[in-house]
């Protein structure tokens, strides 16, 4: 079949790979000028099978209580006059069941733990090279509270096979000494030795280059303006050219993986696609003393954020902010990520080298993403990833590619349509 992939993020890249492995004629169209420049630019580095958890759950919403009214808040709602982003807040009121988070966990475990084995074995058949680290991830505690939760979830996590191991302080220590250097007592932590890190910008560009010479073909610089349905079916799709010109495209099946942008494509044809951009930040240093920084990735939990090495620098990201389609830099959202690097790693990082980021992350209220057909024959969406397209990214492309192709996925998962 001729398909067409919309979006060159992890997730649109990785859908376009898995598609021409199974013999698809396959274009890519996105509105950068390459692959990976928006969600997937420069974030937190972490295939974290070992915290592919619901956001929505009640933690959360104790957590969101105590954040109340802090400036520095790592988690932060600011409500929009958008029916569509209350509809979001509802369901994920709904979604914060025990019931709905223990099946929404279940599933996106399962999707993270087949995509870090996907993502393995085309690491070792492609040669791709993107700083990725084989070290676990570890994560510290600096509060009882918390650490009383975390042993409770990371006994979750073991029940679902992911060797979530809880750690006393000098444990923690041992596995990253660079922590050593934090100013404030740790009290404990948990590690998964089978978690990894690595730079996703630089995979999926390798990745969309052995996609390019394996036949798949790349249109950048171009505005997708509408679907048209006729039939049932997408009949074509609108295009703005990099020169203003409009285009039409035909193909015989379409994939929308196109982000927190994915719902204002499909919305016109009377698909629910429930995502809401989450927004995110992340600062990356250039290194002093490399030795003084961590080699192992981390979740600090005390602020919310994660580190991670990627080659000679440090990348560290993190926050929520529910809000709209803004990028704008907050100025004290990036102070405090260099502030609490400072606090930790005060000797290793270049502070006047360091350059910001910030992100949508296409969310779910579930965190569950949405794979598979819609009710329009020919169009399948794989999109709403949230935090965690790095860690599901091409896993999730290799499951879209065999529903398209009418074969039974590998894993079980609920699947659209």
């Amino acid at each position: 079949m001729k398909i067409v992939v919309l979006g060159a993020g992890i997730v649109g890249v990785s859908s376009a790979w898995w598609l021409a492995q199974a013999g698809h004629q396959v274009t890519v169209i996105d509105r950068q000028p390459g692959a990976a420049l928006e969600t997937s630019r420069a974030n937190g580095g972490q295939i974290s099978v070992c915290y592919a958890e619901p956001w929505a759950s009640r933690h959360t919403w104790y957590q969101l209580w105590h954040y109340l009214g802090r400036s520095d808040a790592p988690m932060r709602i600011a409500l929009q006059p958008s029916l569509q982003q209350w509809l979001w807040c509802a369901r994920f009121v709904r979604e914060s069941r025990p019931h709905r988070f223990a099946a929404n966990l279940r599933a996106m475990v399962g999707l993270a733990q087949y995509s870090r084995q996907q993502l393995g074995g085309l690491r070792q058949a492609l040669h791709i090279d993107y700083d990725h680290l084989e070290r676990g991830i570890l994560a510290f505690y600096q509060d009882e509270r918390e650490f009383s939760y975390a042993r409770k979830a990371a006994a979750a996590m073991r029940a679902l096979g992911v060797n979530r191991q809880v750690l006393d302080a000098a444990q923690v220590l041992q596995i990253e000494p660079a922590l050593k250097a934090a100013r404030q007592p740790i009290i404990g932590g948990d590690y998964t030795a089978e978690d990894e890190s690595g730079d996703v910008h630089r995979f999926t560009r390798a990745l969309a280059t052995h996609a390019e010479a394996a036949g798949v073909r790349f249109l950048f610089n171009r505005q997708v303006n509408r679907l048209l349905a006729v039939g049932g079916r997408i009949a074509v799709a609108e295009l703005i050219q990099p020169d203003g010109w409009f285009e039409s495209m035909h193909a015989d099946a379409w994939v929308v993986a196109l982000g927190s942008h994915s719902p204002a494509l499909v919305r016109p044809l009377g698909i629910a696609c429930p995502v809401w951009p989450v927004k995110g930040y992340s600062a990356t240093f250039a290194l002093r003393e490399p030795d003084a920084v961590p080699q192992v990735s981390l979740i600090d939990q005390a602020s919310k954020l994660v580190f991670s090495r990627l080659g000679a620098h440090l990348r560290v990201a993190g926050t929520a902010e529910l809000g709209g389609f803004s990028r704008t830099l907050d100025t004290s959202r990036c102070n405090r990520l260099v502030e609490r690097v400072r606090r930790l790693f005060p000797s290793g990082p270049d502070f006047a080298n360091v350059r910001f980021w910030s992100g949508l992350r296409p969310t779910t209220p579930s965190n569950v993403p949405l794979i598979g057909p819609t009710r329009i024959r020919n169009l399948f969406l794989n999109t709403g990833h949230g935090s965690l397209g790095w860690t599901m990214g091409v896993g999730s492309g290799k499951v879209l590619a065999d529903l398209v192709s009418g074969r039974s996925p590998e894993i079980d998962f609920p699947f659209l349509g």
